[in-house]
């Protein structure tokens, strides 16, 4: 089985602070992973080296096999990515959001038009495509950025901390959005995550506390090596790191 992404040793400083130590795990094509921890845990910055936005101090990334640091314009062609903050234009509508974003890419003309017109219809947007993005709901806006990402449609799709500002109706369908895309186009996705309900919908799931990868497996998996009455994610991350992950 091709492996998506392969993260070795991988480590990384902020001054005298540790953000990374040594991590190391990977992630097979057309899964759907998790990186379950808290916040200011690293999440964060694992999802910027990824994303060839820094450099890690030590260790290496690689997607697909091409390494994001010494070819990180080419680890570009096979991301798409998903900030935790608006990556888009409130001012411009939908259909403007996404040309713009396909002329990044190169792309133009006809290909443009009909890559426009296949993430619309998978997010359900073809209706709101005059829309203003700022006058959308959030779950709708999220659904844009998705769009937006996968125009090019890339082989690896990495979010971080998807959910963020949703509502629990948004967050749900959100959620299923994203297995639908993993069933149906195949698409490899790695999200960060301190929500127990985005990570135990995933294939296999990391749990990283304060830089240290302490557990990796199915949820099914993690869940049945603890001994509680009906053990959760949360309880997997208590038995690992002695704290709890949920308030």
């Amino acid at each position: 089985m091709t492996t998506a992404l392969e993260v070795s040793d991988l480590k990384h400083r902020y001054g005298d602070r540790e953000s990374l130590r040594g991590l190391g795990f990977s992630v097979a094509s057309g899964d759907l992973f998790a990186m379950l921890g808290p916040n200011g845990g690293g999440k964060t910055t694992l999802f910027r080296i990824i994303c060839t936005l820094i450099t890690p101090t030590s260790g290496t990334v690689e997607v697909f096999g091409i390494d994001v640091v010494t070819h990180p314009a080419e680890a570009r062609k096979r991301l798409g990515v998903v900030f935790q903050s608006a990556a888009v234009d409130p001012w411009l509508t939908v259909l403007e959001n996404l040309r713009h974003h396909g002329y990044l890419y190169g792309l133009s003309g006809a290909p443009l038009a009909r890559a426009i017109e296949r993430a619309l219809e998978r997010f359900g947007l073809s209706p709101r495509a005059g829309d203003r993005v700022g006058t959308l709901s959030g779950g709708l806006r999220r659904r844009v950025e998705l769009a937006k990402a996968l125009l090019p449609e890339p082989p690896l799709l990495v979010l971080d901390e998807p959910t963020s500002g949703l509502d629990p109706t948004a967050r749900r369908e959100l959620l299923q959005e994203l297995r639908r895309l993993r069933e149906d186009a195949g698409t490899t996705i790695v999200l960060t995550t301190h929500l127990i309900d985005e990570a135990s919908v995933s294939d296999r799931v990391g749990i990283l506390h304060e830089g240290h990868l302490v557990a990796i497996g199915a949820p099914a998996d993690l869940v049945a090596n603890v001994t509680a009455g009906q053990p959760t994610l949360d309880d997997v991350f208590v038995h690992h790191t002695g704290t709890r992950l949920s308030p």
